[in-house]
């Protein structure tokens, strides 16, 4: 039994959404944008208007297994994360860390210059907003947490922190343990 999956998804307002059960998909509409989700036919998925929340069940005609179980769970946080993120949104916080390194932001694409003889450009995912404020903290927005996330992801993938100097693409609370360089002489 999913202990996640059993929990039912609380509807704040100003979030709608609309359950077809017909072609297995939920729409969520919020302040913060408009999200669509198709889940797996192992699972059933209801929407009670009265109570204003959204629940998720094994459907009838699977047996419980394992796979039907995580399935369970991970439509529920998915839908769940839904209703946050259209209803609040999803921020991650990056630190460009490095002396002459630095980011600007050029319409929806962002550009890096993080000591490589090139500048590294991004173009952001379709729902996906970013600050960058002061040249090296960058702040990506959204609806969409799996896209706000993956889009930091791939950010600091273009220059991983590195333990001997510290520098690198951070995430803001992130915590960088330093190493000690070869020691010379004895």
């Amino acid at each position: 039994m999913s202990r996640i999956g059993k929990k039912p998804i609380a509807i704040p307002s100003g979030v709608e959404v609309k359950v077809n059960a017909g072609n297995r998909s939920i729409d969520v509409k919020g302040p913060k944008g408009n999200l669509t989700f198709e889940w797996r036919e192992e699972i059933a998925v209801t929407h009670d208007e009265d109570q204003k929340n959204v629940s998720c069940a094994i459907a009838d005609n699977t047996e419980a297994t394992r796979q039907a179980n995580a399935l369970w769970g991970t439509t529920r946080s998915r839908i769940a994360n839904m209703v946050e993120g259209t209803a609040n949104g999803f921020t991650k916080k990056l630190n460009i860390v490095g002396v002459g390194w630095n980011a600007q932001a050029q319409g929806q694409k962002i550009v890096l210059n993080i000591g490589y003889c090139h500048p590294v450009e991004l173009q952001a995912p379709d729902g996906v907003s970013f600050e960058v404020e002061k040249g090296t903290a960058v702040t990506i927005t959204g609806a969409d947490k799996q896209a706000v996330g993956q889009f930091a992801a791939v950010i600091r993938s273009k220059r991983e922190p590195e333990p001997y100097n510290g520098k690198g693409i951070m995430y803001h609370d992130e915590v960088i343990i330093r190493k000690a360089g070869k020691a010379f002489g004895v």
